[in-house]
């Protein structure tokens, strides 16, 4: 009996790589140019980061040429239609102008989903993946609620994450001696140390909130010496293995927040991440509220007020609305604004929702 061809692009269903690389193999041979994994995967219907995949393993068998100057593209070869069976047919390229799909969301170790987002021409997901190829750290900032931490769960599904403040010591980052039952000490490894020794992604979130003499412990770690010296224990060394990779969080708002050279230095690509609100629209949040917050972000980024609802605010007003009612909602939404702020935001939303909108709070006794 015959084997079966390969699926193809009519109807998608779950492939194995090598039927993924003979599609992603089929549209380069039959579309000239250059190509981003994102636009294949639209004429593929298929996952964005798959098809990178895809691309990289085309790659390294000299089957695909990434762009000199602009890696996430790839071209054809000369072998290239050899990786194409003659059963898988070739996707079109997509139409000029079209909009573009949304990528699937990716499961969060919590269970909670990420919508992928676009950076650098490519799903940022994707994005970060290949800097922690390349041995690059980001920095992601912004106003808190935005989604970075999600972010970086989505992107790394082996994080450990270091949650930044004022109080941060040396100790929460390497470790420190713990008092056994019997009365003595051992030494117990921190989250630094631990990602190190078992190639894993450490997140420092809030790390500009952490003093800068603490937070230069992290500075061998991240540069070309890939190691650290800890002092309290017996000046032990450790190095970090392949898959270490340091990706830092910064609220430029929040007090205290300073983003030091030394830090910034070591941090190859800044990234901004602000609310997608058409996400939120998508994700059923009210049009109402989305286009509240937008206005009060439209006034935040005038400097007109401190704060603006974000993602986080406005899916939770979602929830509230749906297990207290839109007014409970709505209440909720402007108490939770900072008092320097709280009439424009009741103001936004009375524009956006026309009724009167008081924040929440108890009544009289029932």
């Amino acid at each position: 009996m015959a084997p079966p061809a390969p699926d193809t692009p009519e109807a998608p269903g779950r492939l194995s790589s090598g039927q993924l690389r003979s599609l992603v193999a089929s549209f380069l041979a039959a579309n000239t140019g250059f190509h981003t994994p994102t636009e294949i995967a639209r004429a593929l219907d298929r996952s964005a980061g798959a098809v990178g995949n895809a691309l990289r393993r085309l790659a390294e068998d000299g089957r695909a040429r990434p762009a000199p100057d602009r890696p996430m593209r790839y071209e054809a070869t000369a072998t290239t239609a050899d990786a194409a069976p003659p059963e898988t047919r070739a996707a079109p390229a997509p139409e000029s102008g079209r909009r573009p799909a949304r990528p699937e969301p990716i499961t969060r170790p919590g269970g909670t989903p990420y919508h992928p987002r676009a950076l650098a021409e490519a799903p940022d997901v994707e994005v970060l993946a290949r800097l922690r190829t390349a041995g690059l750290c980001p920095l992601l900032y912004g106003p808190p609620g935005t989604g970075k931490t999600a972010l970086v769960e989505a992107a790394h599904p082996d994080l450990i994450t270091v949650a930044g403040d004022a109080d941060t010591a040396v100790a929460d980052l390497v470790g420190e001696y713990t008092q056994n039952p019997d009365g003595t000490f051992t030494f117990a490894h921190g989250p630094l140390v631990r990602a190190m020794r078992e190639g894993r992604c450490l997140f420092v979130d809030d790390a500009t909130l952490i003093s800068p003499p603490v937070l230069a412990v992290l500075y061998p770690a991240m540069d070309g010496r890939g190691e650290i010296t800890i002092k309290a224990h017996a000046a032990e060394v450790v190095t970090a293995q392949p898959g270490f990779h340091v990706v830092c969080g910064h609220n430029p708002g929040v007090h205290g927040a300073v983003l030091t050279d030394a830090l910034a230095s070591r941090l190859a690509a800044h990234i901004h991440v602000s609310t997608d609100y058409d996400l939120a629209r998508h994700l059923g949040v009210d049009t109402r509220a989305v286009r509240a917050a937008r206005n009060l972000a439209h006034q935040h980024d005038l400097g007109e007020i401190g704060w603006a609802p974000q993602l986080r605010e406005l899916l939770a007003f979602a929830r509230l609305a749906e297990v207290l009612g839109l007014e409970a909602a709505l209440a909720n939404l402007a108490g939770i604004a900072p008092d320097p702020d709280r009439d424009a935001v009741i103001e936004a939303l009375q524009s956006a929702f026309g009724r009167t909108v008081t924040p929440l709070s108890l009544g009289r006794q029932l």
